[in-house]
């Protein structure tokens, strides 16, 4: 078991000190906001919300599991970014975007930013102990209830202008569907919340968490298939028949997560089952060597063939998960298939993951290494949920190392 750790913890070291070494801003502060593939940094690209959030919740849950000062230090540097540049100080929530010398550039209030933002403050309160911060992740909640919450439907509306109006083009990328609802959104809204309730038992989130659990169960998960449905209307309706693998493993386990932090064994039972056929149901995904494929359209008949770094970050803990859960050997076999995959394609030399390989096993191009969506959360957090469960469970794999 413990040469399995020690692999994780290795790996986890790796994506750290990549963090540490290359992406801190010395000249205008905080981090850059994209280094490329070939690890040439862009000093002047924009710094993005979701991106600081990812970094303070990295080291500050790494701090948790190992407290060494440098990493509680680098923690604290995002947050005392977020805070001076990210906050919006007359509206509320968090802008999108600042230039690279912190000046607000795309200030539309996304609440995937805001979900992320508490979902860091969160973790950076519980090593630092900061009540400043937690005061903050607070208020950011409140801006979400006041603003995004459907009061007539339930759930929560995708993006707005800067002062909370309605906003054309609520899209997260530009490759996502222009909807007012989405399951990635919800999705991190619950996460964010869950780790807010792990400090703050307050009644009202709690309420509103399993009301975000009920819209899992009553809308975004197709019964059918166990699949996640991506976009829907304010009043539900799907927009959307894509199949996305990796939000489908990932949904699997932090959906179980927030069920199990609210401590409701009934509904951890119900949630475990739903768990199992998750990730039973992502496993079609999964390309011959072992490795998750991104997307499959069905109108089209088309599988996206690309293997994504977070894709498989996901698939190691869902699948690991399900091992837990079911005890079916077919789950731990492709778990180990998967972090094989990973060693010898998507780690880097540098340390921090590529963004992915194409299905000839081409490295995908001109993708960041670092950037308004390439993150340490991933692989890091994959790293630390591996290390815990193994240590708490004496999980002993055999041939897996």
């Amino acid at each position: 078991m413990m040469n399995q750790v020690a692999a994780f913890q290795k790996e986890l070291d790796n994506i750290l000190s990549y963090w540490m070494i290359f992406t801190p801003d010395l000249n205008n502060g905080g981090f850059y906001g994209k280094i490329d593939h070939k690890n040439n940094v862009d000093p002047e690209a924009p710094k993005g919300s979701v991106l600081n959030a990812r970094i303070l919740w990295t080291f500050s849950a790494a701090y948790q599991q190992n407290p060494k000062p440098a990493l509680l230090n680098m923690a604290k540097r995002a947050y005392q970014y977020i805070r001076k540049y990210f906050i919006d100080p007359q509206y509320g929530g968090v802008y999108w975007t600042v230039d690279y010398q912190g000046k607000p550039l795309d200030t539309k209030k996304q609440i995937y930013a805001l979900s992320f933002t508490i979902y860091g403050l969160t973790e950076y309160y519980r090593v630092s102990g900061d009540e400043a911060a937690l005061e903050l992740a607070q208020q950011l909640f409140l801006d979400i209830e006041k603003y995004s919450f459907d009061l007539e439907k339930g759930g929560y509306l995708e993006a707005f202008t800067r002062d909370w109006q309605e906003l054309p083009d609520l899209r997260l990328s530009a490759k996502d569907a222009n909807e007012k609802k989405t399951m990635n959104t919800h999705l991190h809204v619950l996460e964010a919340y869950t780790n807010l309730y792990r400090v703050w038992k307050d009644e009202f989130l709690e309420k509103q968490i399993r009301a975000v659990i009920g819209n899992f169960l009553d809308h975004m998960i197709d019964r059918q298939n166990n699949r996640l449905i991506l976009f829907f209307d304010e009043n539900w309706q799907p927009k959307s028949t894509t199949v996305s693998y990796g939000h489908d493993i990932e949904t699997s386990w932090l959906l179980l997560e927030a069920v199990h932090v609210l401590n409701d064994e009934k509904l951890a039972a119900q949630v475990s089952q739903l768990a199992i056929s998750m990730a039973r149901a992502a496993a079609d995904g999964l390309a011959q060597d072992g490795s998750l494929y991104y997307e499959y359209e069905p109108e089209a008949d088309h599988l996206v063939k690309e293997r994504h770094w977070w894709v498989q970050a996901e698939a190691l803990v869902g699948f690991l998960n399900a091992w837990q859960l079911s005890g079916e050997q077919i789950f731990l076999d492709h778990f180990e298939n998967v972090w094989q995959f990973i060693q010898h394609k998507i780690k880097s030399d540098e340390g921090e993951w590529v963004w992915g390989i194409n299905d000839d096993d081409t490295l995908m191009p001109n993708e960041d290494k670092v950037g308004l969506w390439k993150c340490p959360y991933h692989n890091s957090r994959a790293m630390l949920e591996l290390i815990q469960r193994f240590k708490e469970n004496h999980l002993g794999l055999g041939k897996f190392i």
